[in-house]
């Protein structure tokens, strides 16, 4: 049964950052992620001479973003952030020609200030407002002369509580005690980019699934009408 199809309060505040190409602070409920979006005129090596450009994210957590004090990752990153640091980066190539965007790169870093669950999700998000302005800024300045984006996408997480009731945009507390989580990426256009689910506890059944996709669907709904004010 679906309880909750709205997702939290959710903002973009654009332009907060004056030396990146595109910049946000992206924030669902209390979770507040800072994004920007770095151009750099080259490519990986083994793109060099294609005449392809390339998207690629890093992301990482302020120590004091949780309620306990969590350590600085330096050097070595580890097993989870490289798994949402990969799934911010191909969510976002799939949605961008990378041939229009010529061998130049675009480095998105997310940030996380304050974790209160789907801190991946409003990292995609976020990321793909960062994205857009920057590719506005070098249509703006010429260095590319077509818009590469091919459609705007967003992300969000839904679950399913141990009474059975279907919730869309779990903060931390839902989160930590749901039996089953999904995160969702989306495309304005209702294509799914990757589903991520997972059975914390008793195994969901396939109707439940439908509702979580159906849940999730509706969710996004709000999440591209905050997209396209921010970037109007």
């Amino acid at each position: 049964m679906i309880e909750r199809q709205d997702p939290r309060p959710i903002s973009f505040t654009t332009h907060n950052n004056p030396y990146a190409k595109g910049s946000v602070l992206a924030e669902f409920g209390n979770t507040k992620v800072h994004i920007t979006a770095s151009v750099e005129s080259s490519v990986p090596s083994w793109l060099k001479g294609k005449g392809k450009g390339w998207v690629t994210a890093e992301y990482s957590m302020l120590p004091g973003a949780t309620h306990t004090r969590s350590r600085r990752e330096r050097g070595k990153v580890g097993g989870r952030t490289q798994e949402i640091q990969r799934l911010i980066g191909r969510s976002l190539r799939s949605v961008i020609d990378l041939e229009k965007l010529g061998e130049n790169s675009i480095i998105v870093d997310c940030d996380v200030i304050v974790a209160d669950g789907g801190t991946r999700t409003t990292s995609v998000s976020g990321g793909f407002v960062a994205l857009q302005l920057a590719v506005n800024k070098l249509l703006e300045e010429g260095v590319i002369s077509e818009n590469p984006i091919i459609e705007p996408l967003g992300a969000l997480s839904v679950g399913i509580t141990t009474e059975g009731k279907i919730l869309a945009d779990l903060n931390y507390e839902e989160d930590s005690s749901c039996s089953t989580d999904m995160n969702m990426v989306m495309t304005k256009s209702g294509k799914f980019i990757e589903l991520q689910g997972t059975a914390e506890g008793v195994p969901f059944s396939h109707e439940e699934l439908l509702g979580l996709l159906e849940c999730g669907k509706t969710a996004l709904g709000p999440v591209f009408a905050a997209m396209d004010q921010a970037l109007s």
